[in-house]
């Protein structure tokens, strides 16, 4: 068995051991067992936190779900362009994945699982792009452009899926065709496909965004 630890550092371990094993292998893959065997402790122990491996897991997902990146650097550093700005953030947002991977594995299991952290994870984790993307937009796009409302909705929960499903492939794949590509070079190559998507004419980006019929 491991030495004993305060309660606070045995509560901290067993989440931290809880996380890898729930990120690999969902909620139901996972034993109260299992845990005890990772943290190397009874089972009772786990009990003496937790009264459920229901209350382990969303304990996980909420401490996962609310970490939450700065983007004032890649707004200040990044230039004044929307696309400048917007690869900045990505670039931020991929460097956090590529050092901590069971942030994007636990989202994919709380969006399987059908669990209420999926909400925190949008608002702490995705919401700064969309709100950024549906703002940039409203202030691009002319105001006569059909369709100008769903445009902009749509476009925030495009890229959302253009870069999760990047980032799944670059790190959640075992043998992934992005695995030498640069993280500096994906950032800006994704934002890039993403303004080609909504044919945005980007020499105009400082003024009004030119939207291809």
């Amino acid at each position: 068995m491991s030495s004993r630890l305060p309660g606070p550092q045995r509560r901290d371990s067993i989440v931290q051991a809880a996380s890898g094993l729930f990120a690999d292998r969902g909620y139901h893959g996972v034993s109260i067992d299992d845990i005890a065997r990772e943290v190397d402790v009874s089972p009772a122990v786990i009990y003496r936190h937790f009264s459920s491996k229901k209350e382990l897991y969303d304990t996980v997902l909420m401490e996962l779900a609310c970490q939450r990146e700065s983007y004032v650097d890649a707004v200040i550093n990044s230039g004044t362009s929307f696309e400048d700005v917007l690869a900045g953030m990505t670039r931020i947002y991929i460097n956090s994945i590529a050092e901590n991977p069971d942030l994007l594995r636990i989202e994919l299991q709380s969006l399987l699982d059908g669990n209420s952290a999926t909400r925190e994870f949008f608002e702490n984790r995705w919401k700064s792009f969309a709100d950024y993307i549906e703002f940039s937009l409203n202030e691009m796009l002319p105001y006569e452009q059909a369709n100008r409302e769903v445009t902009i909705l749509s476009a925030s929960l495009m890229f959302q899926g253009i870069l999760r499903e990047a980032l799944v492939q670059k790190f959640l794949q075992p043998h992934d065709r992005l695995e030498d590509v640069d993280l500096e070079e994906l950032s800006v190559e994704l934002v890039r496909l993403f303004l080609r998507g909504l044919g945005i004419n980007k020499s105009r980006l400082t003024r009004k965004a030119v939207i291809k019929s």
